[in-house]
């Protein structure tokens, strides 16, 4: 992926990974465009970054995903870089669940459904770029699950999965597909802001941007501390750190 002269589209980009990719790629000479559902969050993050737009986009609600690429594409025809990065995550009993599982709902239509969405409605566009990236963010939950978040963990597991046949569905376009494989990070996402335990976020985008800039690109962007998550099942730590993780969390199971 080049780091320079692209205009990018980051969903989720008022708050936490988002706005950190924003504005490293702001900083970078990139057009930055920013969605989101919280038009205060998106306003507070390009009033400190001159230059950046914004536009109010609810992920969640399929009837508006096509209209929203149609005016997005209309003021940015340059568009070549989309970042699927917005995603809820909540906490879920599922012996004692919402009989509607309406958390559990949100949730895959947010981080799964959602940007597999903005994604077909975007791709005949990019197509048509010199040169184009898709990034979709999963969690090095995905390899991992934390019980206390199944529907999340889940979600993220589908989105790795979906990153893997995009990829190899456009192998011979000019689109290339990357998959951002975040660690616990502090961010507002189920109060890792204020954890000790989490990697703080400036650390994390400091770390991600240094990976960008390898030549080829990897396809699965992964800093040190996502790898013994990322790679459990292969190196053969997979139950002690599925035990490690979720030890605390016994009497959900």
């Amino acid at each position: 992926m080049k780091l320079s002269g692209n205009t990018v589209l980051i969903t989720g980009g008022g708050s936490g990974i988002g706005r950190g990719l924003a504005e490293a790629l702001h900083e970078l000479g990139n057009q930055v465009v920013i969605a989101g559902r919280r038009k205060q969050a998106l306003d507070e993050t390009t009033a400190a970054n001159p230059g950046m737009h914004s536009v109010v986009l609810d992920i969640e609600k399929r009837e508006g995903i096509q209209q929203f690429a149609e005016e997005v594409v209309a003021m940015f025809p340059a568009l070549n870089v989309l970042i699927n990065n917005a995603g809820i995550m909540r906490a879920e009993k599922l012996h004692d669940q919402q009989k509607d599982l309406a958390d559990a709902e949100a949730i895959v239509t947010t981080n799964l459904l959602g940007p597999m969405r903005l994604t077909a409605a975007l791709l005949t566009h990019l197509m048509k770029q010199p040169s184009a990236t898709i990034m979709n963010v999963s969690s090095g939950l995905a390899f991992v699950p934390m019980v206390l978040t199944p529907t999340y963990c889940a979600t993220k597991a589908a989105i790795h999965s979906y990153t893997q046949s995009l990829r190899y569905q456009l192998k011979k376009t000019k689109i290339e597909v990357l998959e951002l494989i975040p660690p616990y990070v502090a961010t507002d996402l189920m109060g890792g802001k204020s954890d000790p335990r989490a990697m703080p976020l400036d650390k994390y985008i400091a770390e991600v941007m240094n990976i960008l800039k390898l030549e080829p690109t990897p396809a699965e962007i992964c800093v040190e501390n996502v790898k013994g998550l990322r790679f459990a099942a292969e190196n053969g730590s997979y139950e002690g750190i599925f035990n490690g993780l979720n030890s605390s969390m016994a009497d959900l199971a």
